[in-house]
This record gives C-alpha cells, structure tokens and sequence, in this order.
C-alpha cells in the first residue's frame, strides 16, 4: 500500500512547506487507529490556507485518507487533547519523510511529556471528570438511574485518562488496555462498575463513594494548573478573571464545576465582597495558603 501511496507523498516531500509525512497502516481487522481506513497519510505542515485538509482515495480496492496539517493545529491537538488520534498516528506512525529530523524531534517531544504540559492535560482531564462526577451524583439523587449510570462511565473514561497522564504517558482512544497495565486501583473500579452483579441502582450508589474517595485523593494534583496560575497574584479573583486567562480557555468549559469542587474541599476559599445592591455580594477566589 505504501508503493501505491509514494507518489502523492512524494509530490508533498519537494515543497519546502511540508515538515514531516507519517504512513499509518491498519495492522488488525477492528483496530481503531486508523479511523476504519486501510492507510492514513499523515502530512505535516508549516503553513497553509486549510489548518487542516482530509481528502480520501480507494487505491487497489484499498482505502486510504490523507490527512495534511498545520503544525501549530497538530501542537494544540497535542496539548489540549483536541483531536486524540493524532497523537497516535504520530507515536505509531511509520515516518516516510523527515525535513529537518522534525519528527524525529515530534516522537520524542510525545515520549518526554513535558511537566508544564502534563499539568494542563492533567486540569482538562480533572474539570472533566468533576462535572461529569457532579451530574452523576444530582441525576442519581433525583432517581434518574439510567442518566446516572452513563455520566458514572464517563467519570470512569476521565478518570482513566487522568490516570495514564500522571503516569507520564498521553492517554490513548484505547484507554482502558494502558490503564490496565499502569493503574490496576483505577481499572478495578470500571471492572466493577461494568460487570457487577448488583442492581444498577446499587452499583451507582457504590461507585460514587468509591469514587468520592479517589477523585478526593487526586483533586490538588489535577488542579494544580489552575493552583498555580490563581498563586500569580494575592487579591481574590473573580470568576470572570479567571474564565478570561489563555491558559485556561482548554478547559473554560467545565471551570465552574471545578471551582465549586475545590471550594467544597477548602481547596480555595470563597471571598465576599459587597455590591452596590443591599446584601448582595461578588464571589471571589482565593487558593487556601495551606495548599
């Protein structure tokens, strides 16, 4: 397939824009890394008009898609968990063309995993996994059981891939096969969850408060992206401080289930502070100096 492939990458190698082309092949019959394609062509580059252009083909009744991106979207697929399967394809990818030893340098930017970048992943994982968790517990105590029991396996996938981050590795969409093998306290939880023998009802109950438990052991690690950017400044930050700074737009979304989770656990502390309306007062934030 790579034979029938080499002119399409060949004719990206000679322009001076492209930075690295990766050859991914399917290797089993149901493998998920190539997105149900026989081939992915994975083309990276400096610039172009498209961030990112897919385009299909069917060669040898084999199909293959191309898939060519800019660099800087590739980075932040990396660092935000934007579009996982890239990862994969750079880690497992055969490299056919390497300006530079650029991806040489890729594969082993994703093997190091660099701290400061472990940190933001770790917070988007986390905030994930709070929101999840706190709507998990409300549809519960509702008695919305089935409601429940889906956000309870969505915890569980977040929690998975927290878990293979603080290990150092970037979690794949095979999540559950690297857990296994790194973080059995984690994968027991899910073995359980998903093949108990309780009623749903009573396995939901359970995993909360196991859960409750170790999202409560992992809760200042997982935050410590946003710890540590609140520590920038002594004066109490408001929600809208907080929502407007970059290094927060990843997970912006799920911020506020984050900080009532963290004030609930007198990781931060609220502060009030009077309004020009009579006994109305402004939320404000300050991290607890103990943390």
């Amino acid at each position: 397939m790579e034979n029938l492939l080499r002119p399409i990458y060949q004719e990206h190698a000679s322009n001076l824009n492209t930075m690295g082309i990766l050859i991914i092949e399917k290797t089993q019959y149901d493998s998920p890394i190539t997105d149900g394609f026989d081939v992915i062509l994975l083309i990276i580059v400096k610039d172009q008009e498209q961030s990112w252009y897919v385009k299909h083909y069917e060669v040898a009744e084999k199909t293959a898609a191309l898939h060519i991106v800019k660099e800087d979207i590739l980075m932040e697929w990396i660092d935000t968990s934007g579009y996982r399967r890239a990862v994969e394809w750079i880690i497992y990818g055969k490299t056919v063309f390497d300006r530079n030893e650029y991806i040489s340098r890729l594969k082993e930017h994703l093997r190091d995993f660099p701290v400061e970048k472990r940190d933001l992943r770790k917070a988007i994982e986390f905030s994930k996994l709070i929101k999840r968790y706190s709507e998990a517990k409300a549809l519960y105590e509702a008695g919305d059981t089935k409601d429940a029991h889906s956000k309870i396996l969505l915890s569980l996938h977040y929690l998975a891939r927290l878990s293979v981050i603080e290990k150092g590795y970037y979690p794949e969409v095979t999540v559950w096969s690297q857990v296994k093998n790194i973080d059995l306290e984690v994968y027991k939880l899910y073995e359980v969850f998903i093949e108990g023998n309780e009623d749903i009802k009573k396995r939901i109950e359970l995993m909360i408060i196991a859960m409750d438990f170790v999202i409560n052991n992992r809760a200042k690690t997982g935050a410590n992206h946003l710890l540590e950017l609140m520590k920038t400044k002594y004066d109490p930050w408001s929600y809208a401080d907080i929502k407007s700074m970059p290094a927060v737009q990843p997970y912006t979304f799920d911020l506020s289930a984050l900080l009532s989770y963290l004030v609930e656990k007198s990781i931060i502390f609220p502060i009030l502070e009077e309004t020009k309306g009579a006994g109305v007062f402004q939320r404000k934030y300050v991290v607890n100096k103990d943390v």
